[in-house]
């Protein structure tokens, strides 16, 4: 990992730029962390747009964790902002546009396309990440993991034994594999629906909500569309991570 910028926000949070050999990310660290006091650590998922694109909802996320006393992180996913384009994606991306557009159904072949590959490369990439982030001296478990692609969520709550606790956002599609994963998914998990998500399968995320294995979990489902998350949705959830890492 090697800091590229740092920043000091108003707020006192510790902005610090990284690459990860090619992968771009940001740091966020609370005024109160330090050697003596580490702070426990959020991974920040997002949708596929680019750090740039997403910045002012990321910071705004960072800021909140950091008044709780977390750090956070988030990195740039594959195919996104200056990577190189994944053209399996780029293709199911063009289809996913032209059933939509015709008023078609989208297909498991679609979703697949779309979804699975971007899965199979960025799970791994957190891990190398966290793997990382962990080894600063300010940066302490226990590790949470918070938004993005709930495909990407799921497949790392199932692998990575170092994430306790995760809050998903169901918003984005959902291959049929990702079905028998969530059945092995044991962490405490805070699930937040949009009702109205356009786009998106609600019975799909009502599904994969039925389908997780965990003892612990609860729907935090809200009217609205993809974007129009009420504050006290997202209050409630850190209080959840709150509540399971601290």
């Amino acid at each position: 990992m090697r800091f590229t910028s740092e920043q000091r926000l108003d707020d006192g949070v510790l902005e610090r730029e990284f690459t990860l050999g090619e992968i771009p990310g940001i740091l966020w660290t609370p005024a109160s962390a330090s050697v003596s006091a580490p702070a426990p650590l959020i991974l920040l998922g997002h949708p596929p747009l680019g750090l740039r694109k997403m910045y002012p909802r990321l910071v705004a996320r960072a800021r909140h964790c950091a008044a709780d006393g977390f750090a956070t992180a988030t990195i740039e996913l594959p195919g996104s902002g200056d990577r190189p384009r994944l053209s399996a994606a780029e293709q199911a991306r063009a289809d996913l546009r032209r059933a939509m557009e015709a008023g078609e159904p989208v297909s498991d072949e679609i979703v697949d396309a779309l979804i699975l590959p971007l899965v199979e490369k960025a799970v791994p990439e957190w891990q190398a990440a966290l793997d990382a982030l962990l080894s600063l001296p300010e940066i302490g478990g226990p590790v949470g993991y918070s938004g993005g692609v709930i495909s990407i969520g799921v497949r790392l709550a199932v692998v990575e034994p170092r994430i306790a606790a995760a809050v998903l956002f169901a918003g984005s599609f959902i291959p049929r594999a990702m079905f028998e994963e969530a059945r092995q998914v044991t962490i405490p998990l805070h699930v937040l629906l949009q009702w109205d998500d356009e786009g998106n399968d609600r019975q799909a995320a009502l599904d994969l909500f039925d389908a997780f294995g965990s003892r612990e979990k609860t729907l935090h489902a809200n009217m609205g569309g993809h974007t129009g998350v009420p504050q006290f949705a997202g209050d409630a959830a850190g209080q959840f991570l709150t509540r399971h890492l601290k």
